[in-house]
């Protein structure tokens, strides 16, 4: 894996995930947004590559930054850092911040600004709202020694803005592997004067071919006759690469000389690339044609896909540092973990780290988690492949529980066993692929709706903790207010309160205040016991 860039580890806060948790072996689609979608000025602008990055470098000069900071009464050691912009078709802006105290990274410290079409400031959305004012000069007493993980940076002494009273704070990054196989990527927050630890998240978040999955697909390759390689170029360069067992490293390219690949069955190494490669593909159509976004990160750079890692390792996971999405073979090495829906989970959490940067912990991770559920289920519903019929369902292709039932249900998260089907105060202590239930039970309350419903052959019973009957409003309005929410108004520390406020906020400006949507928005996540005005 390659090192993090320091701009990189500013960003520390989510940095890589995984599909199932650590130590695990085992309505309708069809509407349009108020069918005002082109005109709906409050939805993402198309943008190209170059028009994101030259947004990002207009937002990024100092005047710009000291003007934003000066109006957010930020202090003289405190200094902004872009790390997004998102542009609407009204041409209204919302420029993400990290921030810097004393040039100290400060993780939950960011925000976003946002501004109108002629660039005035109309409001700012922050991880926290803590002054921070910390001796940044203490002694080194309590610097941890604890082995770092390769290419880290840590132990670097950050300030923790995260949860409660600013503090400076040592962050060290552990390294190894885990339980189950995968990289560790432990990030240990501890306070710099007593060296009591603070926080800690997992960085690792375990999320023409003949594919296993997904039947006779095209994907995008380059090359001429004789040497083929799965690289595509038409999708920013993503790479799809051949580990062969091993844990680590850049694998091996894909090469080819028909340019036919794999047979449809684990026996042909291929088929496993063709179902990644294929994933990655459709889940950068699906951002780039529904949102806007090319690329991941916006910026029109693609991502690598690593097949066959380790051995029979149970799990996928997103990491930032290489910017890559990882797949197991699944138990005995029989069925890799290259679904569709699991290529588009993954790659989505390299969007949520490049926007909101949800915390990997708590209610915050659970959202992290469900973001790359929801966008699962929209790749799918966007794809519309007849091999892999859209639904809402998590995994169900890739038979992780050896019995042929799904991974998650987004219409009654428990039935998995573990997941949580409503918020509880306790919300914030369960395993995040599990707490992720509540934001699944609500994306499909908003998009499907309450009780007992039929979707694509799918029978589904979604009930909702007051008894209530909901009427969806159709993913394809669900999904535009979560990318919304997602990308202009959470942070690294949203926890469900403030989901449901970024939400209702998102449908308010798409869809005007008083409309059908904000209301389905308010009572679905009523409807899993997540309550507020």
């Amino acid at each position: 894996m390659r090192p993090l860039t320091s701009k990189q580890r500013i960003s520390a806060l989510a940095a890589t995930a995984a599909l199932v948790a650590a130590g695990v072996t085992a309505g309708t689609a069809g509407a349009a947004p108020g069918g005002e979608t082109s005109a709906n000025g409050a939805l993402p602008a198309q943008l190209t590559a170059s028009q994101h990055t030259e947004l990002v470098k207009a937002a990024d000069t100092e005047a710009a930054k000291s003007a934003d900071a000066r109006a957010l009464g930020l202090g003289a050691k405190e200094k902004l850092h872009v790390k997004d912009v998102i542009k609407n078709k009204n041409g209204a802006t919302h420029v993400r911040y990290e921030r810097t105290y004393d040039g100290l990274p400060v993780l939950g410290g960011d925000l976003v600004v946002h501004k109108n079409a002629s660039g005035k400031r109309t409001g700012a959305t922050k991880a926290t709202n803590a002054k921070i004012a910390v001796q940044t000069s203490a002694s080194d007493a309590h610097k941890p020694t604890t082995a770092k993980a390769k290419g880290s940076e840590a132990p670097r002494k950050v300030v923790w803005a995260g949860h409660g009273k600013p503090v400076l704070a040592w962050e060290t990054v552990v390294g190894g592997l885990q339980k189950s196989g995968a990289p560790n990527e432990l990030h240990v927050i501890t306070d710099a004067k007593t060296g009591k630890k603070l926080f800690e998240f997992q960085g690792i978040k375990e999320g023409t071919g003949n594919s296993q999955y997904s039947g006779k697909v095209e994907i995008g390759t380059s090359g001429s006759d004789g040497k083929f390689e799965m690289t595509d170029k038409k999708r920013g360069g993503n790479k799809t690469t051949d580990l062969n067992g091993a844990q680590g490293g850049d694998g091996k390219l894909f090469t080819d000389d028909d340019d036919t690949w794999g047979d449809g069955s684990v026996k042909d190494r291929a088929t496993a690339g063709v179902d990644a490669h294929y994933g990655a593909g459709q889940t950068w159509d699906y951002y780039k044609e529904v949102h806007g976004r090319e690329g991941i990160a916006g910026d029109g750079k693609g991502a690598v896909s690593r097949v066959h890692y380790g051995k029979s390792y149970v799990n996928a996971f997103w990491d930032d540092s290489c910017f890559c999405m990882t797949y197991g073979d699944g138990e005995g090495d029989k069925k890799p973990l290259t679904s569709l829906d699991v290529a588009a989970h993954e790659m989505s959490h390299g969007v949520t780290s490049t926007t909101a940067n949800l915390e990997y912990a708590g209610e915050s991770g659970g959202l992290n988690e469900a973001t790359s559920d929801i966008f699962a289920a929209a790749v799918e519903f966007h794809a519309n492949s007849p091999e892999d019929v859209p639904d809402y369902l998590v995994g169900e292709k890739i038979d992780i529980n050896g019995d042929g039932s799904p991974l998650r249900y987004m219409d009654k998260p428990s039935k998995d066993g573990n997941s949580l089907d409503y918020w509880d105060t306790n919300a914030g202590d369960v395993d995040v692929h599990y707490s992720s239930g509540i934001a699944n039970h609500f994306f499909f309350l908003l998009s499907v709706g309450s009780g007992k419903q039929e979707v694509n052959g799918v029978k589904y019973d979604s009930p909702t903790k007051d008894g209530s009957k909901l009427k969806g409003i159709g993913i394809k309005k669900a999904e535009q207010i979560w990318f919304k929410a997602l990308t202009e108004q959470m942070t690294s520390t949203t926890d469900y309160k403030g989901a449901r406020e970024a939400t209702i906020k998102s449908a308010t400006d798409l869809y005007g205040a008083d409309s059908a949507e904000v209301k389905a928005v308010k009572a679905a996540w009523t409807g899993v016991n997540v309550t507020g005005s």
